[in-house]
C-alpha cells in the first residue's frame, strides 16, 4: 500500500519558518519525481516546488528564494524548507509522487495545514 505522510505544518507568524516533511512508503521512492503542492481556501491546487529523481529542482515564482525542496532517498523523504513566510503562503500543503514520466502512477498525501498569521 502506497502512503505519503506529511508532517511539519502548523501556525507560524509572518516572517517565520517551517520545514515540511513527507515520508513515502510502498513505492520505489528514488525513481519518482517528488513535489509539494498547496491549496488555499477558494483556490486551485498549485505546484510549489519539485525535485526530480536526479535532484534538479524547480519552484513556483512567489516562493523562489524563500523555499528549498530536498530529498533523502535513503529515508524515502522529501522536505520543503520555507522561510520568510507570508500570509499568502497559508494553505494545505500536499506531497506528490509523480511516476507518470515512467508510466507509473501518481500519488498524493493527505496534506498538512500551514497557517501564517499577521
Amino acid at each position: 500500500q502506497v502512503q505519503l505522510v506529511e508532517s511539519g505544518g502548523g501556525l507560524v507568524q509572518v516572517g517565520g519558518s517551517l520545514r515540511l516533511s513527507c515520508r513515502a512508503s510502498g513505492i520505489a521512492f528514488s525513481i519518482y519525481e517528488m513535489g509539494w503542492y498547496r491549496q488555499a481556501p477558494g483556490k486551485q491546487r498549485e505546484l510549489v516546488a519539485s525535485v526530480s529523481r536526479g535532484g534538479s529542482t524547480s519552484y513556483e515564482g512567489s516562493v523562489k528564494g524563500r523555499c528549498t525542496i530536498s530529498r533523502d532517498n535513503a529515508k524515502k523523504t522529501v522536505y520543503l524548507q520555507m522561510n520568510s513566510l507570508k500570509p499568502e503562503d497559508t494553505a494545505v500543503y500536499y506531497c506528490n509522487a509523480n511516476g507518470r514520466p515512467l508510466g507509473l502512477s501518481n500519488y498524493w498525501g493527505k496534506g498538512t495545514l500551514v497557517t501564517v498569521s499577521s
